[in-house]
């Protein structure tokens, strides 16, 4: 799908103890699965009732009550080609797409996970340690 200009960021701060009346009864239990706290969403959509967030490859709909927007753009998102400015010594560069993007709001600042040859590389970056591929 493609992304609406400009892509609003955001975070859902949404956890099981708030109920699920703020989830579309389509999207609990991935939302659920999902774990949305600390991580970055992307608002494609708004209606009346609902809005569209989408997670990587995935979209929910949820109350627009919870949902705030970030001040600052992330510098990657969701699909970006990434590659790692700096690898250890002796090791090629990872290189990958963005496929999870967290939000720190101690240091606000996004952090940010890749996949490379279908895999999900276990370190997370900072937005420093990757440059667009």
């Amino acid at each position: 799908m493609p992304r609406p200009k400009p892509v609003r960021y955001g975070l859902y701060p949404w956890t099981p103890a708030y109920g699920l009346r703020y989830i579309h009864p389509a999207n609990r239990r991935t939302f659920e699965w999902l774990e949305p706290l600390g991580k970055v969403f992307e608002k494609i959509d708004e209606t009346e009732d609902w809005i569209l967030l989408r997670y990587d490859e995935q979209q929910f709909k949820v109350s627009g009550e919870l949902f705030t927007e970030l001040h600052q753009k992330p510098p990657f998102s969701f699909g970006d080609l990434v590659e790692e400015v700096e690898p250890e010594p002796g090791r090629p560069a990872h290189r990958g797409l963005i496929s999870d993007v967290f939000w720190s709001e101690s240091s606000d600042r996004a952090t940010y996970q890749i996949v490379e040859k279908k895999r999900k590389v276990k370190r997370v970056f900072e937005a420093e340690e990757l440059r667009n591929a």
